[in-house]
Order: C-alpha cells, then structure tokens, then sequence
C-alpha cells in the first residue's frame, strides 16, 4: 500500500454556547480534516483541530503545515508507522495538531488493511470507554444548573472549569456540590490559574467539597511548583499543559510531579506518541486520562476514545467536546449509548464513512 495523494479540508463548527477557561473563550470547533488516499482505494480519515490557547497552532497553519508533508509522504507506505512519523518529524520540528491529523489517518489505513477495528489493534481492553462532561466558566448558579441537569441525563463526573480568583472558585464548587449531590465526583481544572502557593491554599478550601482531582493548576512550564501542589496537597493532582510529548511525561514522573497525565492527541501529535506518554505513565505507576480539545470533532474524539478503552493504564477520560457541538460534521466512528458511552465502531479502522453532506 502506497499514499498517493493527501487532501485537506478545513471546517468551523459552532459551538452551541461560548465556552470560557481560565485563558479565554472558544466560540468554534476548528478542524483540519484530512483524507489519506492509497494506491489500493482505501482512504484514511483524520484531523487535526489547533486549540490555539493550548498548542498556539491556528487553522490556516495546520492546514499549510499538512500541505507542507505531501511531498514527505506521498510514496510511503500508511502502515509502516515509524516511517511516517521520522518523516513528519523531519519536516516540521513541532506541530502537534499536523502530525495528528496524519497518525490518525494512517492509523485508521492500518486498521483497514487488518480487517480489524483501531481499538483491538491499539490493546483491545473494551470498545468502549466511558467521559465525564465539562461546565466552563460561568456564574455559580448557571454552572450549578448545567451540572444538574447533565447528572439528570446519566453523568457521574463533572469536570468544571476554574481559575478566576478564590472567592468565585469556592463558589461555584459550593454551588455545584449542592446542586448534584455527593454521590457525583467532581474534577477542577486550572488551566494554569494559580501560583504553586495559591494553588495549595486553594485546593484545600476547594476540598470542602470533595474534589476527585485538579487538573493543570499552575502554570505549564514551573514543573516545580506541580511537584510543590503535588506534595502539599491530599487531592489528586494532574498534568494536563505540562505534558505534550513523551519527554515531558519522562520529566514528570521522574520527579513524582504529578499523580495523573492528561494525554491529548492534538498536543502530543498522535497515537504513536500518546503510546510512548501511556507506556512512561504505566511504568511509573502513574495513571492517565485521554482528553481532548474543545475544538475538536467525532474525528478526533473517535480516535482518542480508541486508544483509552484499548488500555488498561488509561482510567479516566475527558472526551465530551462533541456534546457542545451543534452538529456532528463527520458520519460513522463511535456512537454515544446512554449518557456517557462511547461506543467504538467494529468496522475496520476507526469506521469512519466520510463528511456529511450540509
């Protein structure tokens, strides 16, 4: 199997509300989505979806960045991973949302060409896995009001966003608390919003409410103030801007910074390079979760939820950004069951069946 020719479509689909973080509000779904054509008709299906406020990547620059590899790729084989990936890493030095959108698409070739679905290849633990669901900044009681209503759908974990000041934080875990019940855990996520010091102070007031964990809370690049939070706190603590690649998670757990890893596709650059993060994890005795970017679509969300139920390592997954879309603009790869199941398609590959027609 050869790759003749790689086409790109870029796409922006509305959320159906703005959805606010510590570092902004995003407004859209912003998607490269690319089709990996071969020599025997199979065509590969991925994405690459830019968050700017976490990889600083940009649609346009995904987009050109994929255009870039044609000339590195068309000729290769899709299936021989490891050659793709040198390629790619020989073109462009970072690019995390490029490279994604390529490993997907030759990941979802190499489950085409085994006649088996991405999940069975990647470890085949279950064909499914099951997300939590995020509520952005708000007022207390709008955030108190979603969170109700999304446990009343069949949700048991709510992740919510914080990070504004202390007195506006407590209030909106007071709220939410109140609002579901104590049978609900909650995870807190920073993005980044605290100082290591405030980070401690604030977590244990926050912790009146029972936090499961807290996510990303101080800055991306001061690994020792995570390893401060980490040590000075009895809530789980978990790494989510501080680890894009397998050197990042290598750094982390060799200083115990964290107790959970946040893999995402779009930062880490794909599948192969979220195998080697779960791989250091796993033998630390660190856990990890699989999120995602609120930018992306059924694409990408079907591919991360693939590697999370193949792997026994992966407890945990953030996987609700197609919830906050107003349409789903791909056909085929995983199927919501219930609330909160992500059910993978046992077609070969990731099962995808192409765009939908507007």
């Amino acid at each position: 199997m050869k790759i003749t020719d790689i086409k790109v479509q870029t796409m922006e689909v509305p959320l159906l509300e703005p959805f606010r973080i510590s570092l902004g509000v995003i407004t859209h779904a912003k998607s490269a989505v690319v089709s990996v054509e071969t020599d025997e008709g199979k065509v590969g299906y991925g994405e690459g979806s830019p968050g700017i406020l976490i990889t600083g990547e940009n649609l346009p620059g995904t987009a050109a960045g994929i255009e870039l590899l044609k000339k590195d790729l068309i000729g290769l084989d899709p299936t021989d991973l490891e050659a793709v990936y040198c390629a790619m890493k020989r073109s462009q030095a970072h690019a995390s949302t490029v490279k994604a959108a390529i490993d997907i698409a030759c990941h979802d070739l190499l489950g085409q060409k085994a006649g088996l679905p991405v999940y069975q290849l990647l470890g085949g633990l279950n064909n499914f896995i099951e997300t939590d669901i995020t509520v952005g900044i708000n007022k207390p009681e709008i955030m108190a009001a979603k969170a109700k209503a999304w446990v009343e759908k069949g949700f048991d974990t709510i992740k919510t966003k914080v990070g504004t000041g202390i007195e506006e934080d407590v209030a909106r875990i007071k709220a939410i608390r109140e609002a579901v019940g104590s049978h609900v855990k909650i995870r807190v996520d920073a993005n980044q919003g605290w100082s290591a010091k405030e980070a401690v102070q604030f977590i244990q007031r926050l912790n009146e409410y029972d936090l499961e964990l807290v996510e990303q809370p101080v800055p991306y690049h001061d690994i020792a103030g995570l390893e401060y939070v980490t040590k000075h706190t009895d809530v789980l603590i978990m790494a989510d801007e501080s680890c894009f690649m397998a050197t990042d998670a290598l750094r982390l757990v060799e200083r115990r910074a964290v107790d959970v890893v946040n893999i995402k596709l779009m930062k880490c650059g794909g599948i192969r390079e979220a195998l080697k993060i779960n791989a250091i994890c796993e033998a630390a005795g660190i856990p990890c979760m699989l999120g995602c970017m609120a930018e992306e679509t059924n694409i990408g969300v079907t591919a991360a939820a693939s590697l999370g139920a193949a792997m026994k390592n992966i407890t945990r997954a953030d996987l609700d950004c197609t919830f906050s879309l107003s349409k789903l603009p791909f056909k085929g790869g995983m199927q919501v069951e219930g609330a909160n199941r992500l059910v993978l398609s046992e077609k070969p590959g990731f099962g995808f069946l192409g765009l939908k027609e507007d």
